[in-house]
Formats: structure tokens, C-alpha cells, sequence
């Protein structure tokens, strides 16, 4: 018996049994490898995740990218592992019963070995593996085409069924040449197992990899458990190369994984194994970037592996390797709007050390800047725009007695320029007068780790801050910038200090200082940014509201240039609180491509209304607890499926609103139905809604349903408002009807009532 064949049979006879019942979900990506491509190329990459058997098309943000679904895998079930294994067998016993006592009626044919050699290609590619991460499990390969003249930089790919839209995954165009291991295939013990038994190499583990590369060049890797890739080329003595690596720019946060991120780490050699260089990251990001000049001409190699040795499908990486440009500072930070500033460049291989940049029509907020050099576009940096006057600091200012004098309100960009440096600033203030202190510098890439502090003129302590988190900022976990507010207990002279925590400086250790009286604002960040909706139905959305230097007003969404027939229920955030669920309520007609919306919110800020876009973001978790709200390109929806008979614009609210409901009592809300059958039909079933808020009963009436929300007057209080949303399930079946069906069917919501407000009052 051949290797193969009894590579098979183990597997068959060993793997443990289980049932795997096909689930019908919303297409979610885990994984996009390789992350990226050049202009100009067609290649394959694999997108690993979950439900994704029902994925026909592929899109990609921006114009000249081209893709289409290739291939779709997964791992058997058990089921289908039992039929190959019945087929395997009756194969098997045709070819030795022929073998034995060759007939007329006993042949083998060639038919019998193609299908002996399909049934084993088939075990090989998508053996049954119980080690699986189910999030990971499923592939697509996808054929991509991305044109010449394609914009270079960070897009968005998404996968779509017929009736959803996935999650989005950065993927990059590059306009280097590119180099890519074979996709890793994930971790099977059982067949690892049985393959070392027979005196095989494991196919589901690569620990080790070397690749020959010609520089400048982008490779594409994925780190499996305990893997080491290491990549060799060729330089001459005294080029200036940088080695930069993509692993947490490309997937920010794991959910199940401790750090929350892949913890890369480089290390250089010389071609006798000699160590030259090592980093495990760039400053505070965990990314490592290297920068070497070549000692001598000859041979090099990069080796990038795990800090703590992990792996799986999704720890992909990109690495840029050449004597390219890479601007490690700029100086200052930001600049006014409306106006130009001259920054100052800092980095290696760049151009030029200074650029000229421009904000006119630039609304305040930071924005990516960087240089171009002979039509390739190195690194961006963040530039942060603002509308306040600005000056630079000047030394020496370390004491109060040497304090730079400084007119309110103003934005001062200055350097912490030693280790132990720190840089005072002088006011004159009023009793009363509402003070607010705010450094921008981890947020604008310097590794200043800032502390702030507030005295009067006698030195006292008014306030004093060293961490502020800025909830809008989602790519970030060491949040290292100060922000303090105080009202001044009397006219006089006053003293911002600011230094570094760790009492470290440097040219690069950079800030933009904010001394103002408080400027209340806010941020939106809406989720999910894939929305799927059938036809004529409503679906929930989130929407965070980031409040600045003390804003607390209610804020108002509504849809910009949205497309007919979309309209929102309850799309307000109340008043001090930074959350808000509300719904969308697609057009009654399902349509093939999906729609990109634009959301805006408005309020009132010091009698004049203020507008902003709500930024469309994803709700990502790391390491198993924190949560992060991480910026994406689009916000896209799929209306999709055949319209419900009751779904046909005629579902709508027709009590007044808010509903007020008495702490301890309970509110009546009536909701218009195409069918006075809709409540014999459906079941509702409140979604995230307070503690002590429940349905008490829904009924019939004339011109719909009635709904009775009860209050619990030990969870509640008055005050309390906000939007409740329903879903709408089929309805549930009784005990003999389960039985039936063998079991309890698992019920999806149908869709969603539209958003009701409400508001908790006084019994």
C-alpha cells in the first residue's frame, strides 16, 4: 500500500467524530494575505474568516483595483469525511480484488484512479482539523488586478454574499517589488501526527523559511507557532537601507491574543550570522523598524519572528526593505488652518529636510503628510491642523522665573529638547476664568510621554495631569498625552508646565501645547461600517459621541446625499451621554451593489449650530477585554432579500414621542403594520436595552400592534432617556412543533422595529 493511501486511512479511522452544522452568518475576515500588492500586478491572496461558503463578490476601496473570487475552502465535516471514507474504501477493495483475480467484470479502470487520486487530493486539502480557530477557518481566494495608475497606500477589501457585506481589511498597494511565502496553512496536530508517523514533514507547520530577495522590495509573510522567516540580500558598503515592518498597521487588535497585536520583532545579520541590528519596535509603536548603513558590500539577512514565539494565520506581515525613504520627524507638529507652514523633515534617505505645507480649506483635525521622491510615496505622518493662534517655544524657559510669556488663546508648538527638560509657559488670568491645558504629542507620533502641570504665581499646584485617553483615538493603547482644566481662583499671574513623565527628551520629542478657554466639541464614530439590511426593513446602529472640554448637548444624526428611500429613527444622542443606538431603514426594493452613506451630526454649541461627520468605524476588542472604535474608510450597506409583506413602508410609530414611562409603571406605544396578524405571526425582543426596561405584552389592535413597556422602579430612574430597539423574530414554536423538527430551531432576527424613543419620568 502506498504512503498516501495509508496516510488516509489513519486519518480516517483515527480523527475524532463530530457534527459540524453549517450556520448561515454575516461573511466576517480574519485575515487578508498577502495584505497588499504593486501597481500593475494580478496575484491571488487568501482571506481567511468565517461564513464565508456563500461569498460571490470582492470589493476593494478606490479606483483600478480589480477582484474576483477564485476558490472557497474549509475544513470537512464529518459527514463528508464519512462519504470520502466509504468512497476511499470501495475503491480500495475494486483495486486489490483486481489486483488478485484481474476479469472481464473485475477491471480498473482509469476512471477508478482519477477518482481514487480526487477523493485523497481532497482529504490532503481540507482535512477534518478540531485545532481549527472556527474565526480563521474558512478561506476565499481571490484573483486581484490592481491597474498601474492605482492610488498607492492603505484601502479597504470587503466580502459580499448575496444578502451581506463583511467586515473591512486594510490592503495595501505598493510600488515596490513584491515577494510572498506560500499561504500558511493552519495548525493540524492529527494530521501533523500521522504524517510524522509515517516518517513525513508535518504540512501544517513551517516554523522556518529563508527567501532570496533583490532590494527595494515589500515581502508578505504569516507567522505560524514557534515560525522564523528570514529573508537574504545583497547591498553595497555604505548604502543607507531601512527595514520596515506592517504587522499591527495591517490588523491593529486580536480579541484572543496577549499582547492584543503581533508582537514582531527584527533582527539583522551579516552573511556569517553575525547580530548587527535588532528592534522590536519603533519608539511606542509596536511595528519595529531598522536602519542600517552597509558596512561592507556582501550579503544580509532580516530575520522577524513573534517576541513571545506565537502564531497563527492572521500574524501576516509586510516588510519594505531598500535604500528608501522613511521621515522619522517633523517639527512642528501641526500648524493653522488656512495658512501654510513650513515643516522641518527629519529621517533617512529623505529629499529634502524642509517642506511646505498647505491647509487652506482644511477643517480642523490631523492629517497624513509626506514626501515624494521620484514619484514614490514614502511613509505619512500626521500633521495636526488647528484654528487657534500658534506660536513656537523659545528657551530658556525651565522655571517660572524664565517662563515664556504667552497670550491666551494660543497653541505653542515646542520640544522637550534634554532629558530633564521642561518648558513653562506664563499667563495672566482672571477669577472665575475656566482654564483648559491639552498636549498633542503620542497622538502626532513623538514619543513624548507628557505631564502637565498648573500653579499660580506662589508656586501652588492648581492642577495636574500626566494620562488622558482620548476615546476617538482608537489605534491607541498607551495614551501618553496630559489634558487638564481648572478655574483660576483669582486675577494673576499663572504657570503651565509641561515635561516628559519618564524625564527623558530630544530633538524628536515634540509637542503641541493647547492653553485656551475650554472649546466644547465633539466626535462621532458610528458602528459597524458594514450594515446589512433587507429590503423595506430597519437595522440597529451605534453611534459614539467623543465630548470635548466639557460639551454636553444632545446631538442630532442625520444622512447626507443618502440615496431615496434610507431614512433613520431616533438618531440622537441625549444629552451627557456618549452613546447612542439607533436604526436605518433601508428602501423597499433590494438592489445588487451596496450603497456608501455619509452621516452627519449636529448641535447647538454656544447658540451656534456646529455639524460634523460621523466618522465609520469598526468595534474591535484586544487581548480578551479592551474595546477600541478604529477609523474606517466607508460606511456601506447592503439592502438585500426579497421584501417581507409587512416591511413595505408601513411599519411606523404612531404614538406620540418619546414614550414616557412612570418608574414602576407602564407606557403604551403603538406601531402601524401592513397585517393585524403581525403579532400572531412575530415575536419582539428588546436589543441592549437599560436595566429594568422590559415588554410587557404586545397585542393586537386595528391598525397594528400595541406594545406595553414596563419600568422597574429598583433598576430606573426618572431622567433617563434614549432610543428602545426591537427585534423582530420568527414566531416561537410551541414544544410539539420543536419536536417535529427535531430540536429547537435556532430564531435570527427578521428586522428591526424603527428606533423608539423614550424617557423614563416620576411615578
Amino acid at each position: 500500500m502506498k504512503a498516501a493511501q495509508r496516510i488516509i486511512i489513519l486519518l480516517l479511522a483515527l480523527l475524532p467524530v463530530s457534527v459540524v452544522r453549517a450556520q448561515q452568518n454575516t461573511p466576517h475576515i480574519g485575515y487578508v494575505y498577502p495584505a497588499g500588492g504593486r501597481q500593475g500586478m494580478t496575484f491571488q491572496v487568501t482571506v481567511g474568516g468565517q461564513f464565508l461558503g456563500a461569498v460571490s463578490n470582492v470589493y476593494i476601496s478606490g479606483a483600478g483595483i480589480q477582484a474576483m473570487v477564485v476558490e472557497y475552502n474549509r475544513p470537512m465535516n464529518q459527514k463528508e469525511f464519512n462519504d470520502l471514507r466509504d468512497q476511499l474504501k470501495k475503491l480500495q477493495d475494486k483495486l486489490q480484488a483486481t489486483r488478485k483475480s484481474p476479469s472481464a467484470t473485475n477491471v480498473w479502470t482509469a476512471a477508478d484512479a482519477q477518482m481514487l487520486a480526487e477523493i485523497r487530493n481532497k482529504i490532503l486539502k481540507n482535512p477534518p482539523n478540531r485545532q481549527a480557530n472556527p474565526a480563521l477557518a474558512e478561506t476565499v481566494t481571490v484573483k486581484i488586478t490592481i491597474a498601474a495608475d492605482a492610488e498607492p497606500g492603505e484601502h479597504e477589501i470587503r466580502l459580499k454574499t448575496p444578502n451581506a457585506l463583511s467586515n473591512p481589511f486594510i490592503f495595501y498597494v505598493g510600488q515596490l517589488s513584491e515577494f510572498s511565502k506560500p499561504p500558511a496553512k493552519a495548525t493540524n496536530p492529527d494530521l501533523d501526527r500521522f504524517l510524522e508517523r509515517l516518517g513525513q514533514k508535518p504540512v501544517s507547520a513551517t516554523p522556518q523559511s529563508e527567501m532570496r530577495i533583490t532590494l527595494p522590495a515589500t515581502v508578505n509573510g504569516q507567522i505560524m507557532p514557534g515560525g522564523v522567516d528570514r529573508y537574504r540580500f545583497w547591498v553595497r558598503k555604505g548604502q543607507q537601507i531601512v527595514i520596515s515592518v506592517s504587522a499591527r498597521d495591517l490588523i491593529p487588535y486580536l480579541a484572543d491574543a496577549v499582547p492584543g497585536w503581533f508582537e514582531a520583532t527584527l533582527t539583522l545579520y551579516d552573511a556569517k550570522g553575525t547580530e548587527l541590528a535588532y528592534d522590536n519596535r519603533f519608539r511606542f509603536r509596536p511595528d519595529p523598524i531598522l536602519h542600517f548603513e552597509a558596512p561592507h558590500d556582501g550579503e544580509y539577512i532580516v530575520e522577524i519572528k513573534d517576541s513571545l514565539y506565537r502564531g497563527r494565520e492572521d500574524f501576516v506581515y509586510r516588510i519594505t526593505l531598500g535604500e528608501l525613504p522613511f521621515v522619522t520627524d517633523i517639527f512642528p507638529l501641526g500648524g493653522p488652518a488656512n495658512a501654510k507652514t513650513a515643516v522641518e523633515l527629519k529621517g533617512w534617505n529623505i529629499p529634502k529636510t524642509t517642506l511646505t505645507v498647505d491647509n487652506k480649506d482644511k477643517e480642523p483635525g490631523i492629517y497624513p503628510i509626506s514626501v515624494n521622491q521620484e514619484g514614490r510615496i514614502p511613509n505619512r505622518v500626521p500633521f495636526a491642523v488647528d484654528t487657534l493662534p500658534e506660536c513656537l517655544e523659545r528657551e530658556p524657559n525651565d522655571t517660572p522665573a524664565a517662563a515664556q510669556p504667552v497670550t491666551l488663546p494660543i497653541i505653542i508648538n515646542g520640544r522637550i529638547d534634554q532629558p530633564g527638560d521642561e518648558d513653562v509657559f506664563r499667563f495672566e488670568g482672571h477669577a472665575g476664568e475656566q482654564i483648559v491645558a491639552e498636549v498633542l504629542a503620542r497622538r502626532l507620533n513623538s514619543p513624548l510621554d507628557s505631564v502637565l502641570k498648573l500653579t499660580d504665581a506662589a508656586g501652588r499646584q492648581l492642577a495636574f495631569n500626566d494620562d488622558y485617553e482620548d476615546k476617538g483615538a482608537g489605534l491607541e493603547t498607551s495614551h501618553a498625552d496630559s489634558y487638564l482644566a481648572a478655574t483660576l481662583p483669582s486675577d494673576g499671574v499663572f504657570f503651565v508646565c509641561v515635561g516628559d513623565t519618564q524625564h527623558q527628551g530630544g530633538s524628536d520629542y515634540a509637542y503641541r501645547l493647547r492653553i485656551s478657554e475650554p472649546r466644547p466639541d465633539f466626535a462621532l464614530r458610528v458602528v459597524p461600517s458594514s450594515l446589512n439590511v433587507r429590503a423595506g426593513m430597519s437595522v440597529p446602529v451605534t453611534v459614539y459621541a467623543v465630548r470635548r472640554d466639557g460639551f454636553t448637548n444632545a446631538i442630532n444624526l442625520s444622512l447626507k446625499d443618502a440615496p431615496p428611500g434610507f431614512a433613520l429613527s431616533g438618531a440622537r444622542v441625549p444629552e451627557n451621554q456618549e452613546k447612542a443606538q439607533f436604526t436605518l431603514k433601508a428602501p423597499a426594493q433590494p438592489t445588487k451593489e451596496f450603497f456608501a452613506l455619509s452621516l452627519e451630526g449636529g448641535a447647538v454649541i454656544r447658540g451656534q449650530p456646529v455639524v460634523h461627520a460621523a466618522v465609520p468605524a469598526e468595534d474591535m476588542m484586544q487581548a480578551f477585554a479592551y474595546r477600541h472604535l478604529v477609523p474606517v474608510k466607508e460606511l456601506n450597506v447592503v439592502v438585500a432579500g426579497n421584501p417581507r409583506p409587512f416591511a413595505q413602508d408601513m411599519i411606523k410609530i404612531i404614538s406620540t414621542t418619546p414614550v414616557k414611562i412612570p418608574v414602576g409603571g407602564t407606557a403604551q406605544v403603538r406601531i402601524a403594520t401592513p397585517s393585524s396578524a403581525f403579532a400572531e405571526r412575530f415575536d419582539l425582543e428588546l436589543n441592549g436595552a437599560p436595566e429594568g426596561i422590559a415588554i410587557q405584552s404586545v397585542s393586537p389592535i386595528s391598525s397594528g400592534i400595541e406594545i406595553v413597556l414596563r419600568c422597574d422602579a429598583s433598576k430606573s430612574k426618572p431622567g433617563l432617556d434614549g432610543n428602545l430597539i426591537i427585534n423582530v423574530l420568527p414566531k416561537k414554536q410551541t414544544p410539539a412543533q420543536n419536536a417535529q423538527k427535531q430540536g429547537n430551531q435556532r430564531r435570527n432576527p427578521v428586522g428591526t422595529l424603527p428606533a423608539i424613543p423614550f424617557e423614563i419620568v416620576a411615578g
